[in-house]
């Protein structure tokens, strides 16, 4: 009896131990031994401060940003307990003047215009190589690019031909251009392009107001214009008030009025292009009007003598808006000109005679390319020049062309060194650079500018103290074999 009295009062002991309230933290949460069972995550997720966490929601607040709503459920997750909403209040942050629109207070980035080419530029066209000489061709007023149609796929085998609209013409938006502009505006425009482009130096044909714009870049841009044509165009267009007419007649009633006198101005009888005047009737009225005021502010005379590219100028006889009186005096002020009219042609002449206004161009574009090979079979040799040319495909065509064009036509054509001297210093380069095939050509090349042996021989070893001794001891092996051949 004794041992069942003690084992009854052990298991009332028990009991009333786990009755026993257990200790609580300083928050008021009751401690909880790690659990013996293993559904710890579980019972961990039971928490209250974990029940919190799985009641939290996004509730927008006034002025667009969202805040943390969080829920804490009474009753410790009883069933059918109701939870208790609190939010956490802050103020709206400030918003600019200009702040984002109704998308951004939702929590989507605003939609930005891009500025592109179509909205910041003129519109433009590319033709050709990317690594060709670039050439910007320039319209007429009241035309689109589409008056290069019959020059343009030609002259772009040679060069990276450029295309553009006037402003409110073709494609380019009206924007561009206001009330009382200038050519020099329209110049500006150009040069934009240009930078856009990432092109620097470049060769540049207009047509009348393109003409006009293509003698402003050379008069004031000298650096970056390499060769210029003019066509069709002056440096003064007649008495400033028929612009200024002209102008507010356009932008009173439309263009359906000077369109309809477009073929007597622009071609002679017989001769007509509908994408032309078709491109006159939809050009923008305020733009077209723009372009007047420029025309009646535009007189360049005073500037044609600084004007250093050299420069071709193209007259059509039958010409009644610019007639060849003005181009004569283009070629009367411009130092390095060549004035070249053309028979039975008008304004328009590009359109109305292409081919020979084509031969023009590339008579006068293709210069550089036409004196570099003259100087490179002096230098190399023909039988050294025609075996290159014989090799050529159409994989190298362009590099020769490029070569030919500007290392050749340009700086082996510069007198401020003599050949002698550029035969000097291309040793050093090549040598430098440890170009022992090209080396050999160079000297024979060296001995045919005139240097003798000795002196290629000096040029070598300068080029053991400053290039290095096994640079210098592959040249005079190279030379060596070169001057053996006799």
């Amino acid at each position: 009896m004794a041992a069942i009295a003690g084992a009854a009062a052990g298991r009332r002991g028990r009991r009333r131990e786990r009755r026993r309230p257990r200790p609580r933290s300083a928050r008021g949460h009751r401690r909880h031994a790690p659990p013996s069972r293993p559904h710890r995550r579980a019972d961990r997720l039971r928490t209250p401060h974990r029940r919190a966490r799985r009641h939290r929601r996004t509730v927008p607040r006034q002025g667009g940003a969202h805040l943390p709503r969080r829920t804490r459920p009474q009753g410790r997750g009883k069933p059918g307990a109701t939870p208790r909403r609190t939010a956490r209040v802050q103020a709206p942050r400030p918003r600019r003047p200009d702040g984002p629109g109704p998308l951004h207070r939702r929590g989507r980035r605003p939609h930005r215009p891009r500025t592109g080419a179509t909205l910041t530029s003129l519109h433009h066209t590319t033709e050709g190589a990317p690594s060709a000489p670039p050439l910007l061709l320039g319209p007429s007023l009241g035309t689109s690019s589409a008056l290069w149609d019959g020059v343009a796929p030609e002259l772009s085998a040679t060069h990276r031909v450029i295309r553009f609209d006037l402003p409110g013409h073709g494609r380019s938006p009206a924007s561009l251009i206001e009330p009382g502009a200038s050519i020099g505006d329209l110049a500006e425009l150009v040069v934009g392009l240009a930078d856009s482009l990432g092109i620097e130096r470049f060769s540049y044909a207009g047509v009348s107001i393109g003409g006009a714009i293509g003698l402003h870049l050379a008069a004031r841009h000298p650096s970056r214009v390499d060769r210029l044509a003019v066509l069709c165009s002056s440096a003064h267009f007649g008495d400033p008030q028929r612009w200024l007419d002209r102008a507010a007649l356009v932008r009173r009633d439309g263009l359906e009025s000077v369109a309809k006198s477009a073929p007597e101005r622009w071609f002679t009888p017989g001769f007509t292009s509908a994408r032309l005047l078709d491109d006159h009737r939809t050009a923008d009225p305020q733009a077209y009007a723009a372009c007047c005021d420029a025309l009646g502010a535009y007189d360049l005379r005073d500037q044609l003598a600084s004007i250093t590219a050299p420069t071709l100028l193209v007259a059509g006889r039958e010409d009644p808006a610019t007639p060849p009186a003005h181009l004569r005096e283009l070629a009367d002020a411009i130092g390095d000109s060549t004035l070249v009219e053309l028979p039975g042609a008008s304004h328009l002449a590009v359109a109305e005679a292409p081919l020979p206004v084509l031969a023009a161009l590339r008579g006068h574009f293709d210069g550089p390319a036409d004196s570099g090979m003259t100087v490179r079979r002096e230098v190399l040799g023909d039988a050294h020049v025609d075996r290159a040319q014989q090799r050529q495909t159409a994989f190298t065509a362009r590099f020769q062309d490029f070569i030919t064009r500007y290392a050749w036509g340009e700086i082996w054509t510069d007198d401020t060194l003599s050949r002698r001297e550029h035969s000097i210093v291309t040793l050093t380069a090549l040598v430098a650079g440890g170009h022992l095939d090209e080396l050999a050509m160079h000297v024979r090349a060296a001995r045919r500018n005139g240097l003798t042996p000795d002196e290629i021989g000096a040029v070598l070893l300068q080029c053991a103290v400053y290039v290095g001794v096994p640079a210098a001891n592959s040249a005079f092996a190279v030379a060596q074999r070169v001057l053996d051949e006799g």
